[in-house]
């Protein structure tokens, strides 16, 4: 392949990985493929900057008006909400639903396609909005805010492919079955991104603490999932954006 279309191809991941994870009028005029998904999902970690940098900017702008920590961290998480067009938060709500409120197997799988909110759905929005606002006013100074948002979106979305390859999906129909089989090179090209915002973010001896994180999360969701449901969903796949994203802002506010 020649570097032009070497390149090519890479953008056009990038602007694929882009509309899955945003609401950014950037994705390609065609309709995606089969398979163009799970292919493309390497660039996941760099939607996820693109997140990050977003909220980095709505903190920084708070920060130049005097605005405090606390009010300034609720907008900058509002942004990045608001550019994803909440979709992980909505897998989020809707796995904590199927999960609670179902019985068997096939009743949590309906429960988690009803896109109405339950009891366990918003007590799983709160706390993972009350964590991430809280992390990020007590990590308060710009740069460094900047750096854990940046940090904690590239990385939660690295852990997606990984996950997609290794978990089975739950259905035989639904986004996660219809993004195809994620290949262990694609995995690992999201993985090795992800860790090389965390390096750059944290340092490198956080990043290995970081990666032991994001590694224990994965492995506790992947092993819930799989007896809830008996694999993975695009609900599912949400949920651990926002674990993921919450181990790393942790992390970060530790680290202040």
């Amino acid at each position: 392949m020649r570097y032009a279309e070497l390149l090519e191809r890479i953008v056009i991941d990038i602007r694929i990985a882009m509309s899955l994870a945003t609401i950014l009028p950037v994705g390609p005029a065609k309709p995606l493929d089969n398979g163009a998904i799970a292919r493309t999902s390497w660039a996941l970690p760099v939607a996820g900057l693109v997140v990050g940098l977003v909220g980095a900017i709505i903190y920084a702008i708070a920060h130049m008006v005097h605005l405090p920590p606390d009010p300034a961290a609720v907008l900058a998480l509002v942004a990045t909400i608001l550019v994803t067009g909440a979709i992980h938060e909505d897998g989020l709500a809707d796995a904590a639903d199927g999960f609670g409120g179902g019985k068997s197997r096939d009743e949590k799988l309906e429960i988690m396609r009803d896109s109405r909110i339950g009891t366990y759905g918003a007590c799983a929005l709160v706390v993972s909005i009350l964590v991430r606002w809280s992390a990020l006013a007590t990590i308060a100074e710009p740069a460094s805010v900047a750096s854990a948002l940046l940090v904690a979106h590239a990385a939660a979305r690295a852990q997606l492919p990984v996950f997609m390859w290794l978990i089975p999906s739950a259905r035989s129909d639904g986004l996660s079955a219809g993004a195809g089989q994620v290949s262990p090179e694609t995995a690992m090209v999201a993985a090795g991104l992800g860790f090389l915002c965390l390096a750059f973010g944290l340092g490198f001896g956080k990043a290995i603490l970081g990666l032991i994180l994001l590694s224990l999360v994965g492995w506790m969701w992947a092993w819930l999932a799989t007896k809830q449901i008996g694999g993975q969903t695009g609900d599912v796949i949400g949920a651990l954006e926002q674990f993921g994203e919450i181990a790393i802002l942790l992390l970060a506010g530790a680290m202040v």
